[in-house]
């Protein structure tokens, strides 16, 4: 393993200097500045950093990310699994059984050289190829947890009381892509995430100041909600993962029988891809939450040696055609496995 020393990076923010690292989410009700990782299978770290400053993210090095052959990455679904399990949703959302689930897949590739991956490199060259609004690195090598995001989806931002939401449902190469399921599709997350909040806020203090906002990011088009409320007296960080997490953007609705059918259609775990990725200022009473998603993550002793790791997916509903969703899951991933593989880098397009 190369010699990293613990970073996180969020935008501008930097920081350095680890003091501690704890998996107990109540230390985000302490005090200090924590870096925030939550997989989507539950498991927390939060590591809590001395020095916290504001610095641009440096320009990339040559060397320090070498990224896999584009050819390398395989997937743990492949086209035809895929195109099965949206027909598998499609039955289950006939049968009464769901509204919309999201069906994911992991994609994986071996690291050429393990000691020319540093995600904090890479996160460098995805602000070049791929700016996103929640883009990070959170670089903790001992605590099996390195991860650059691009990711463009909120998951929780908070001022001292008040907590804001903004799932993404919707995805096209451009606006008049979008499709009614697509607006529909939104506003059924929106409802499943202001009954996630209201779980944890004070009653009637959730609202929804934007629905299905349509925002351009690099390559394609998302529509965007935001949903607002005031935490309840004596609500803290436990309560509210508690009662929103994992998000209702990449679980579904009804998010228990979701999550089932996740368990029984996905054929590897999703990790940081689909959790949390993010920071809590315990002093200040602020936080950024991202989603974990247009996110890569390193590990570094699988049986077949380190690799590097991205995931992708579509939201289901009956409205759902197998061969679009599929196309979906390979628009979300194309430019960033290119920026990752260093095509993008050489050819200023991914093709």
């Amino acid at each position: 393993m190369p010699d990293l020393p613990p970073l996180a990076r969020f935008g501008d923010l930097v920081a350095t200097d680890l003091r501690d690292v704890t998996h107990d989410p109540e230390a985000l009700d302490s005090t200090g500045f924590w870096a925030v990782a939550m997989d989507f299978e539950g498991r927390l770290t939060c590591a809590r950093f001395g020095d916290v400053r504001r610095e641009p993210v440096p320009p990339p090095v040559p060397g320090q990310w070498q990224g896999p052959a584009a050819g390398d990455w395989t997937s743990s679904l492949d086209r035809a699994a895929y195109l099965s399990g949206v027909r598998r949703i499609r039955e289950l959302i006939a049968a009464g059984e769901v509204y919309q689930a999201n069906l994911c897949r992991v994609l994986t590739a071996p690291l050429p050289d393990p000691d020319a991956a540093d995600v904090d490199a890479l996160t460098a060259l995805l602000a070049r190829g791929n700016p996103a609004p929640y883009a990070g690195t959170i670089r903790l090598p001992a605590h099996g947890v390195e991860i650059a995001t691009a990711s463009p989806e909120l998951y929780l931002r908070r001022a001292g009381r008040t907590v804001e939401s903004g799932p993404i449902k919707g995805t096209g190469r451009t606006a008049a892509d979008l499709l009614e399921k697509d607006h529909a599709e939104n506003v059924m997350i929106v409802d499943l995430v202001r009954n996630d909040l209201g779980r944890v806020c004070a009653t009637g203090s959730v609202t929804v100041p934007a629905l299905c906002a349509v925002e351009p990011h690099p390559g394609l088009v998302h529509l965007v909600s935001t949903v607002r409320g005031e935490l309840a007296e004596g609500a803290g960080w436990p309560g509210l993962l508690a009662a929103t997490f994992p998000p209702g953007s990449v679980t579904g609705a009804p998010k228990s029988s979701a999550l089932k059918i996740i368990e029984a259609l996905e054929t590897a775990p999703r990790g940081p891809y689909c959790g949390a990725v993010g920071w809590v200022d315990a002093d200040r009473g602020t936080a950024e939450l991202a989603v974990g998603i247009r996110t890569f993550w390193i590990e570094r002793d699988p049986p077949h040696g380190p690799v590097v790791r991205f995931g992708t997916g579509a939201g289901i509903t009956w409205g759902s055609d197998p061969e679009r969703e599929w196309r979906e899951t390979e628009l979300k991933a194309s430019r960033l496995l290119a920026v990752a593989s260093g095509v993008y880098e050489a050819t200023g397009r991914t093709g």
